[in-house]
């Protein structure tokens, strides 16, 4: 059963005539118009691989459907989010929908629940989710402390095996920046390389929970890019998701890095306190980041969701992003990601990167014009993971999704349930799998 608008022809070699696809993420030399943010093209499918791009109009009828202006996308890339939380939301939710809620409620859960046969059944909903909605690359974040990581990370590696060939996924730790002051730190950054992960943590302090900037911060920070640099890892940090304007660590992220001369890559999370600086700070900081090199991802539905609550009912002043039009302009490079789903972090979702693509473009103000924008779900975050995902291209696996919408107007409007998904050149079964399959699990 699917729900997919149309079926590709079922023979190795076929065309999908007239479609539209997104100028920036298409790699081909096509004759015509250079305006506009889409490209009218034909694309030829060759045992399960994109054999050509031409322009719409130029291949035979007789290869494949004409597609009446069908938007089409690169498999989407979803470079942050936390798999090992997901969907436990009917069972621990979030009394107070804020982020100091939501860490007391996942606390209460992990401690509790997180057995390797819990983390793994939400985990492959998650990815079954994922894999339906046309998902092609994950990095999800483990919480970390122990003992979960000698848990989640083992469960992790079956998993990833498991969803070779249909998901690329990563790793990378999370816990308390303190932690690595000590023999646990030390002992996370072996499981992380043992997994052939990412090195991550908050850039807050357990030992001074109350403090977005703790007195621990620099000496603990140095430590961490020195656990990753000697063991060849790169660093995956969260970092002021805070309404704090006093949270000032992404310039002290960035510093340490070129202090340390940290060869590897650098991808910091949220940043969401940057807003809320002046703006002579915001370009200090900007400066700082692209000299060291470092990545930003926005997580916009997450922290519109926890960001600005109020136990009083007030209505939220401040959309709770960091500025990421700022930081493209600056040259750093930037994403959107999903982050998480059903948890107490955040209550909804369902992780489809279209999705959020579409509600960053609503939060973020990603139009007028919308221009390159879609590379932050496909591209870009495909980079940042070190990984060759996110574009239409000759030679490239033919993992991609066809819309019935035309244009990034109906496409931005209208939920696009009916997507048809193709990975290897086949059109898969995109029925989503039902939440009754996790109603054991949810039991209290």
């Amino acid at each position: 059963m699917t729900h997919a608008f149309f079926q590709p022809p079922a023979v190795s070699r076929y065309a999908l005539r007239n479609l539209r696809a997104p100028r920036c993420i298409v790699q081909a030399e096509l004759p015509g118009d250079a305006a506009g943010d889409l490209l009218a093209i034909d694309l030829l499918v060759d045992d399960g691989r994109i054999a050509a791009i031409d322009a719409a109009g130029r291949m035979p009828a007789e290869l494949g459907p004409d597609l009446d202006a069908s938007m089409l996308l690169p498999g989407m890339v979803d470079c942050h989010t936390h798999l090992d939380k997901g969907h436990i939301w009917p069972r621990q939710a979030n009394p107070t929908g804020d982020g100091a809620g939501a860490s007391a409620a996942t606390m209460r859960d992990r401690t509790a629940r997180w057995n390797a046969d819990d983390v793994r059944r939400r985990m492959e909903f998650g990815l079954s989710t994922a894999y339906a909605k046309g998902v092609v690359a994950i990095r999800t974040h483990l919480d970390s402390l122990a003992p979960q990581a000698s848990i989640s990370f083992p469960v992790f590696r079956e998993v990833r095996e498991r969803w070779a060939g249909r998901i690329e996924l990563q790793v990378s730790s999370i816990a308390p920046l303190d932690i690595f002051l000590g023999d646990e730190g030390r002992q996370l950054a072996d499981i992380v390389a043992e997994s052939g992960g990412r090195l991550g943590c908050v850039t807050r302090s357990g030992r001074f929970p109350g403090e977005t900037m703790p007195p621990d911060m620099d000496e603990a920070l140095v430590r961490v890019f020195r656990l990753a640099a000697e063991r060849g890892l790169d660093l995956d940090l969260h970092v002021d998701e805070s309404t704090d304007p006093r949270a000032r660590a992404l310039i002290r992220v960035a510093r340490t890095a070129v202090a340390e001369d940290f060869a590897g890559r650098i991808l910091c999370g949220h940043c969401t306190s940057l807003a809320l600086q002046t703006d002579e700070f915001i370009l200090e900081t900007l400066d700082a980041c692209r000299d060291a090199g470092i990545d930003i991802v926005s997580l916009p539905t997450v922290n519109m969701y926890l960001q600005d609550r109020s136990p009083a009912g007030r209505t939220p002043r401040w959309r709770g992003v960091t500025l990421l039009h700022e930081m493209k302009a600056h040259g750093l490079r930037v994403a959107v990601a999903g982050d998480n789903c059903r948890d107490p972090f955040y209550a909804w979702g369902d992780h489809d990167m279209l999705d959020t693509f579409t509600q960053a473009v609503k939060i973020l103000h990603l139009d007028h014009p919308l221009g390159d924008w879609i590379r932050a779900a496909t591209e870009t975050p495909a980079a940042i993971m070190g990984i060759d995902r996110g574009v239409l291209k000759a030679g490239a696996r033919a993992d991609f999704l066809v819309l019935k919408a035309r244009n990034y107007s109906e496409m931005l409007s209208r939920t696009q349930f009916d997507r048809t998904v193709v990975r290897s050149g086949r059109a898969i079964d995109t029925t989503l799998p039902d939440y009754r399959l996790l109603d054991d699990l949810m039991a209290s």
